[in-house]
């Protein structure tokens, strides 16, 4: 019973570690105003943050970028309502995608998610034409295959989120990469106490690589991994 109580108690932290992020609804460049009028030679990056989190949580990546010559043009952070589904999500990225190709001038966008985010995205690459859209997609500590965290919270997308749901096994039921010319890189850690098991977060068809000993939120304030991932959207 006290292994049982332990369980709990650490599965609990790592939920409110989950749900530790800022909850401001921030978001990247109004796309009214940031319209390009010249091409430009990297495709736009879009920023998917996970639950109960905000866009937010990429300035720090996004300053990395522009401190390496990006220009604000090609950085956009989202929020987005995380209570709802990952479908629903799916949909409102698919017109925030459309937006920016409009805004920009692009043919395509980068993705780079972190934690619940990977969801959404890969459901819009898979479902709704995100496949020609697309060229590189990130995901940082997703659960790509579910964490048991997941039991601790009812809203709809931590259903989503649990082992075996039926969202998870239709989002990875045949191709776990779908899309031809899609680069896809994923970034895990051992260390992480929210996607349990850590190891959830690998796909089938991804480059997939194993970061230093990092927590749940680390994964997007690293400066190594930021390395890893401005090396592989250039």
């Amino acid at each position: 019973m006290h292994r049982r109580n332990t369980r709990r108690t650490l599965a609990a932290v790592a939920l409110l570690a989950l749900a530790a992020c800022s909850s401001d609804s921030l978001t990247g460049p109004d796309l009214q105003t940031a319209r390009v009028t010249q091409p430009q030679p990297r495709n736009p990056i879009l920023f998917v943050h996970g639950w109960n989190s905000s866009g937010a949580i990429w300035f720090a990546m996004m300053d990395r970028f522009i401190a390496d010559g990006y220009a604000t043009t090609e950085l956009y952070n989202w929020s987005y309502y995380s209570g709802q589904s990952n479908v629903v999500t799916a949909q409102e990225l698919s017109a925030k995608v459309n937006e920016i190709l409009a805004a920009t001038g692009a043919s395509k966008v980068d993705i780079v998610t972190h934690s619940m985010g990977a969801l959404s995205a890969r459901y819009y690459i898979k479902n709704l034409g995100g496949g020609s859209r697309v060229d590189e997609f990130v995901s940082l500590a997703g659960p790509n295959h579910g964490t048991n965290t997941a039991w601790l919270c009812g809203q709809t997308p931590c259903l989503e989120m649990r082992p075996n749901s039926s969202f998870l096994n239709a989002l990875n039921q045949k191709d776990e990469t779908p899309g031809k010319v899609i680069r896809y890189g994923t970034w895990w850690s051992a260390c992480d106490e929210v996607i349990n098991p850590q190891r959830s977060t690998i796909l089938n068809g991804a480059t997939n690589t194993q970061t230093a000993c990092l927590n749940h939120s680390q994964l997007y304030q690293d400066a190594a991994v930021y390395s890893m991932v401005k090396a592989w959207v250039q």
